[in-house]
């Protein structure tokens, strides 16, 4: 790669920081966790969150910030759960990058307490860009195959969290569990790491435990 396309990378992704920081920054003054969700393309994102709305309705408020090449689709199916969601279509770019999350903020309703940021599916380019999130979870479904920790290290490297999704299908899938988990804690002994199906409801109330123990660590409120 000549070396002008090298440092107009480092330019973008210093710019990306910058505006992750003030992202944060705000974010944490007005008592809201950032959530940034990575996985490949139908993993279960979205499903998994209409569950956790269900799960939260009339208690911890969260909102949803949906990222997609194109189509409002999942920020309108999140908004039918009685959520506020805001679309974010990239028009062919693989991931958000911070200013476009900044640019939501003033929408943000101030009473949210978690604000989770549905990234575009794909398990390369979003693993190198801050949104301005405290808590990153990766998703990892069983017919993707139990072998993609190592495949793209980064995504699990860089998370707090692993959801280990559709596990109702494992049974009829060759997919190990055990195996991916081991896999994820070899690259990152600190993930915390969860089983869930958006089908049968497992694993959902821990999950959603999870979060509110986390926003409560990392921003001191319960």
């Amino acid at each position: 790669m000549p070396k002008k396309d090298i440092l107009v990378l480092q330019d973008l992704l210093l710019s990306n920081a910058q505006a992750a920081a003030a992202i944060r920054a705000e974010l944490e003054g007005r008592g809201i966790l950032a959530v940034n969700l990575m996985s490949s393309p139908g993993a279960g994102k979205t499903s998994l969150l209409e569950r956790i709305a269900e799960r939260t309705a009339g208690g911890l408020k969260i909102a949803v910030i949906e990222g997609d090449i194109e189509t409002e689709r999942d920020a309108e199916r999140i908004r039918a759960k009685g959520v506020p969601a805001w679309q974010i279509t990239t028009g062919g770019a693989c991931h958000l990058e911070a200013k476009m999350v900044g640019r939501v903020l003033p929408s943000v309703p101030p009473e949210t307490e978690i604000l989770f940021i549905e990234n575009v599916g794909n398990l390369v380019c979003p693993a190198g860009y801050d949104l301005g999130e405290r808590l990153r979870i990766v998703l990892l479904s069983a017919p993707e195959g139990d072998d993609k920790p190592k495949k793209y290290p980064q995504a699990f490297a860089t998370a707090q969290t692993l959801v280990l999704t559709k596990a109702d299908l494992f049974p009829h899938l060759p997919f190990d569990p055990a195996k991916a988990k081991a896999e994820a804690l070899e690259l990152n002994p600190k993930l915390e790491v969860f089983i869930t199906s958006a089908v049968t409801g497992e694993g959902l109330d821990e999950l959603v435990a999870h979060l509110r123990r986390k926003r409560e660590e990392i921003l001191g409120r319960a």
